[in-house]
């Protein structure tokens, strides 16, 4: 979730008014599912979208100042973030973001600041310390259906719960186009093409 600052410029007044996270989603098991009837350096930037839509891996680099990739996925670490239009508080902040634990994409490195952007593409400069290595993901599915937990990292292995677009997860490991997710008091595999916030074909543990 964040909010815009009442003291800024009007430049992104159409981006703020987007629907933030769902802070409200919710997980739940698949009976009570089924009752309820269910049915983002500007080259980093382009390289990770272009993987995007091609299924694959961005191209990385090491960032400037931490050497780890860049783009790469971190979290919120706080619950509450300034989010600058460049790398210095000498720059206007655009938005405040007000979700810790929610997936950012960093795609620049400038001494302590990060350029980052969220799901919904819209991106700029947060100070470093705001954020955790941590890894989360958005339930994201293309359909907006909820998204099925398996118990393991099947198609045909049995669903445990099921979440709804937007909800934050932890993301514990990845392997072979699935991850294995905890939130909510559950913990199971959901298809990679389902989330924000991990890479198509990453694996980590």
């Amino acid at each position: 979730m964040r909010e815009r600052p009442v003291n800024t410029s009007a430049r992104r007044s159409g981006r703020a008014r987007r629907a933030a996270l769902c802070a409200a989603a919710f997980l739940c098991a698949p009976l009570a599912a089924a009752g309820m009837g269910f049915g983002e350096g500007q080259g980093h930037v382009a390289a990770a979208a272009l993987a995007a839509e091609r299924g694959g891996m961005p191209e990385r680099a090491p960032g400037t100042a931490t050497g780890l990739p860049v783009p790469r996925f971190v979290s919120l670490k706080s619950g509450r973030a300034n989010v600058r239009r460049g790398p210095g508080t000498d720059f206007p902040i655009d938005w405040v973001y007000r979700k810790s634990g929610m997936p950012l994409e960093v795609i620049a490195e400038s001494s302590n600041w990060r350029r980052i952007r969220d799901h919904e593409g819209d991106g700029g400069w947060i100070w470093h310390s705001m954020l955790d290595g941590e890894r989360t993901a958005i339930m994201d599915a293309a359909d907006g259906a909820p998204v099925a937990l398996h118990k393991e990292p099947a198609d045909g292995a049995p669903v445990i719960a099921y979440a709804e677009k937007g909800l934050v997860a932890r993301v514990k490991s990845c392997k072979a186009r699935w991850c294995r997710l905890e939130t909510g008091g559950y913990e199971g595999w959901v298809l990679q093409e389902a989330l924000w916030g991990v890479y198509p074909g990453e694996e980590f543990e």
